[in-house]
């Protein structure tokens, strides 16, 4: 297999030690740190278009989530725990604290806008400010699941599924799994805005017996110990205090079970947002919408 291409160029590279083993991460920018994360069927490299723009005011860390990219890949048990997004939650404020970063502001897409929106519920303190992309809480897709939109995100039960059955099916055709469910997920339902060279980055990861044990690890997680702790949060009234932003697709996921506002509007005391022009890949399908809506939130007095 050829290198795959820098897409940060200009960036700096760090291998960073955690208890879930090394997180890595790419660096770059100047001004308060910021961290980005990314998610499911992609990597750090889905921000590839949007960081130069983000660099020019703070400090970037684009991380790879336990089990991604190049990231370490956690031993799992029983109950799925490294893979809960409270145990990611957990390992990204220790691998930002090994950078020097004890506050900053955080960025999500997908499965890093679920470990983000944990972060703030269990760790406040930490964050300035919240950006989620095309998300809902993991509650709320669950107990909203009705027939279309399970066919709209039929790979969280698929991917669910105990181990070895969804493994086993994604490893006899990687190519086609990923790419399939890519393209269904743009609004223009083909993968033209994805950058070839970043697919490349995506595909390699679905060709690793240990990576897609590892992704399907972190969907089981989803199921059952993280909508537990959602429950538990929001049975108990715990809200997110900070500000908030959420940005969705206008044909992305989140806008299939409920207006996304007005959901997050139940989980945070401090939330704005609006759709973006884009499918479920904001920062490819339309990086400059997205930037540019990120770059008001974060700059924003608070």
């Amino acid at each position: 297999m050829p290198d795959l291409a820098d897409l940060f160029p200009g960036f700096g590279s760090e291998w960073i030690d955690t208890a879930a083993g090394r997180i890595f991460a790419r660096t770059g920018g100047k001004g308060p740190p910021l961290l980005l994360l990314h998610g499911f069927s992609s990597t750090h490299v889905m921000w590839h278009q949007v960081a130069p723009q983000l660099a020019e005011k703070f400090s970037l860390i684009v991380a790879d989530l336990p089990g991604y990219g190049w990231s370490d890949m956690p031993d799992s048990d029983d109950s799925h725990t490294p893979y809960t997004k409270r145990a990611m939650a957990n390992v990204m404020i220790e691998a930002m604290e090994r950078l020097g970063h004890v506050h900053f502001a955080l960025a999500g897409h997908d499965r890093g806008g679920r470990v983000a929106y944990r972060l703030a519920l269990d760790h406040p303190g930490r964050l300035s400010k919240l950006a989620v992309l095309d998300i809902l809480p993991t509650y709320d897709y669950w107990e909203r699941m009705n027939r279309l939109y399970a066919l709209k995100i039929w790979h969280w039960a698929f991917l669910a599924q105990p181990y070895p059955f969804p493994e086993t099916l994604i490893l006899g055709v990687p190519d086609f799994f990923l790419k399939e469910k890519m393209a269904s997920q743009t609004k223009s339902g083909t993968l033209d805005e994805i950058d070839p060279r970043a697919l490349e980055h995506y595909l390699a990861p679905f060709r690793d017996p240990w990576r897609v044990h590892a992704m399907c690890e972190d969907y089981r997680a989803g199921a059952y110990a993280d909508y537990e702790i959602d429950k538990a949060d929001l049975e108990a009234g715990r809200k997110i205090t900070i500000p908030m932003l959420a940005l969705w697709g206008d044909a992305g996921i989140a806008t299939a079970a409920a207006t996304p506002l007005d959901t997050w509007k139940k989980w945070a005391t401090n939330v704005r947002g609006s759709p973006v022009d884009s499918g479920h890949f904001l920062t490819e399908e339309n990086p400059a919408a997205t930037a540019k809506l990120l770059l008001e939130f974060l700059t924003a007095a608070p």
